[in-house]
């Protein structure tokens, strides 16, 4: 196997991630932002407010998006399968 071709599955890899964990990033962030800016209206600065906020609305976006996130890890598994079965 060539550095080359280990550099594309990395890469490959790298942009798997991105794809099935960066909706799930901008979910919490929004939900962070939301709740950091109600904390910041009411003058509330209770630490534990956003915990559940932002687990429940990324858990309801995991099940919203496991579709989309089990195509795009299926995806990778068949190239990584298919480099393997090819002998490199």
């Amino acid at each position: 196997m060539t550095g080359l071709a280990i550099l594309d599955i990395a890469r490959d890899g790298i942009l798997t991630f991105l794809k099935v964990a960066g909706p799930l990033m901008v979910v919490a962030l929004v939900i962070g932002l939301v709740i950091s800016l109600f904390q910041a209206l009411t003058q509330i600065q209770e630490q534990t407010l956003i915990y559940v906020p932002k687990i429940v609305a990324v858990c309801a976006a995991m099940l919203l998006l496991l579709p989309f996130m089990g195509d795009a890890l299926a995806g990778y598994m068949t190239r990584i399968a298919a480099r393997i079965a090819a002998g490199g």
